[in-house]
Order: structure tokens, then C-alpha cells, then sequence
């Protein structure tokens, strides 16, 4: 039997199974389908991550963090956790290839995935012109016009860096003000070649069989259309958490979750399942930002060694 199941292996997991071990624990397995690293490998730059001087990508800040996490015995399973039930005080842990193991204590850390911006066109084109990884896709248009959607700090950066080898960014958000640090904002403005194209409603992203030929968005002031032709629109607009394995065969949740099923901790990170946790950007009120994510595995990890006693 486990000590404990960590299900991801992205900043909280890795800093948790680093923890968990040196702290002490014998059988620790950390499952994660691909390799560890987490969503932030997608990210172009980082300069925000203490002890970092020079901006790197979100690949190069994680690279030796696996390596560093195993050291003191962490294990790591490529596979995919389907399902997390409990009888008494033992968990079980349902895997993808059909296998379980048991174990005393679960962390959940699977993170979040990009969220769709829900408009005409998305689904279709998606992955033919419509992408959430300017990192992974950027390069496809490389001085040609692109589209970024969002107001965040994401949708800026991401904005910035695409600005570097695009021709034209368009910088499209449905508000005239942004949720992104001052700095962020600052960097984005610098750039000549990004528009902003604020206080529109994105109407549908179009294109044929050789992809995104466009994107047209509406005026909340005016109601006037326009049409931006580019083949390629990034979407940077929030998360959704990765809580379903949690979901039980009635439908309801092992543990406490909110509306957007984001599990409810404390300051322990301890679900209200005596013996389960959650950490990084599964969690409410998380902050997602990587150095807050291995905090919360730092936590987790140690709270869950006093727990197991």
C-alpha cells in the first residue's frame, strides 16, 4: 500500500513527492501520463519565478525538477488516474489501464486545463489555425498577422511573445480594461506591432478546409462588425480545474467542490476527507502561479506527514 498517491506531476506534485520523501515517506508515487512538468511547459517566458534572474520558458524553469523530486525515492507512474474512491480509511486509487492500488493518504494536484471561448467556429477549427499554445503553435506563423483572444496576464504575455515573429498581433478582449500586473500591461503596450482591439464580442473565427482564414468581432458600443483576416487565433480566456477523478459513480464528489468543482481546502490544503488534499490550481482561491502551486505541495506534503503520524 502506498503512503501516498500523488495524482500530477506539475509544480505541486513534483514539490510535494520532494517533500513527502525527504520528509520521510517510504512509497510514494506521483502518477502522471506524460512527462512532469506540468502546464507551465507551454508557457514562452517566465521572469516572475524567485531565485530566476533571466526569462526563460516555462520548459526550461521545470526541467530539473523531476529529477530533483526523485532523489529521495519519489516514484513515478505514467498513467492516468481515473477515479479516487475511500472504504474506511484506506483510498483506492482507479487507474486508466484498468489496474488500482491503495494507499493511506491522495494529493490531488492535476492542475487545469486551457477553457474553450465557447464561439462559433472554435471546436471545428481547433488545431487548424485555433490554438491555446502560442509556445507550441507560434512558430506556424511566423511573419503572418495572428488574433489573440483574453485580457489576462496569459492573453498579454502570450500576446508579447508572438508579437517577436509575428507581423501583426490583434489583441482582442471584451473589455476595455485588463486583469493583468501593471508590469504585464506595460510590456504589451511597447510592442508597435500589437493592436488592441477592446470592448468587442467575438463573433465566430471562420475558415475552410486549409484552416483559420479569419476572426470577426462585434463593438458593444457600436454593434459594428469587423473582420480580422488571420490565419491563426489564440485563446487565453481562464481554466477549467481537472477534478474528475474525484467524481463518484452517484455523481457527486469524494470531497467538497464548488460550482467551477474546484475542491475546497484549508489552509493545510486538507479536503474536508480526512486524509485527501489538494494543492495548486485544482484548489479554490488558487493563484496560478507556479511558485504559489509548490508552495501548496510543500504544505500538503508536510501536513500530510504529520497526518500519516
Amino acid at each position: 500500500m502506498l503512503d501516498l498517491a500523488i495524482i500530477g506531476g506539475g509544480p505541486a506534485g513534483l514539490t510535494a513527492g520532494l517533500y513527502a520523501t525527504r520528509g520521510g515517506l517510504k512509497n510514494v508515487t506521483m502518477f502522471e501520463m506524460g512527462m512532469p512538468g506540468g502546464q507551465i511547459t507551454g508557457s514562452s517566458e517566465i521572469e516572475n519565478y524567485p531565485g530566476q534572474v533571466e526569462i526563460v520558458s516555462g520548459m526550461d524553469l521545470m526541467e530539473s525538477w523531476p529529477k530533483q523530486a526523485m532523489r529521495f525515492g519519489l516514484k513515478h507512474e505514467m498513467n492516468q488516474v481515473s477515479k479516487v474512491t475511500k472504504s474506511g480509511d484506506v483510498f483506492t486509487v482507479e487507474l486508466s489501464d484498468g489496474t488500482k492500488q491503495e494507499a493511506k493518504s491522495v494529493l490531488l494536484a492535476t492542475g487545469s486545463v486551457p477553457k474553450k471561448g465557447g464561439f462559433k467556429g472554435e471546436k471545428e477549427l481547433f488545431g487548424r489555425g485555433v490554438s491555446t499554445c502560442a509556445t507550441c503553435d507560434g512558430f506556424f506563423y511566423k511573419n503572418k498577422e495572428v488574433a489573440v483572444i483574453g485580457g489576462g496576464d496569459s492573453a498579454l504575455e502570450e500576446a508579447v511573445y508572438l508579437a517577436k515573429m509575428c507581423s501583426k498581433v490583434y489583441l482582442v478582449h471584451r473589455r476595455d480594461t485588463y486583469r493583468a500586473a501593471p508590469s504585464t500591461i506595460e510590456h504589451m503596450k511597447a510592442c508597435e506591432n500589437i493592436e488592441e482591439v477592446t470592448n468587442v464580442i467575438v463573433e465566430e473565427v471562420y475558415g475552410d478546409a486549409s484552416g483559420v482564414l479569419g476572426l470577426k468581432v462585434k463593438s458593444k458600443e457600436t454593434g459594428e462588425i469587423r473582420d480580422l483576416e488571420v490565419p491563426g487565433v489564440f485563446t487565453f480566456v481562464g481554466r477549467d480545474v481537472l477534478s474528475d477523478s474525484l467524481k463518484q459513480d452517484d455523481g457527486s464528489y469524494l470531497c467538497e467542490v464548488n460550482e467551477a468543482t474546484e475542491v475546497v481546502v484549508d489552509l493545510k490544503m486538507r479536503t474536508n476527507v480526512p486524509g485527501l488534499y489538494a494543492a495548486g490550481d485544482v484548489r479554490i482561491d488558487a493563484a496560478k502561479q507556479v511558485v504559489c502551486a509548490a508552495a501548496d505541495g510543500a504544505t500538503a506534503a508536510v501536513n500530510i506527514i504529520e497526518f500519516l503520524g
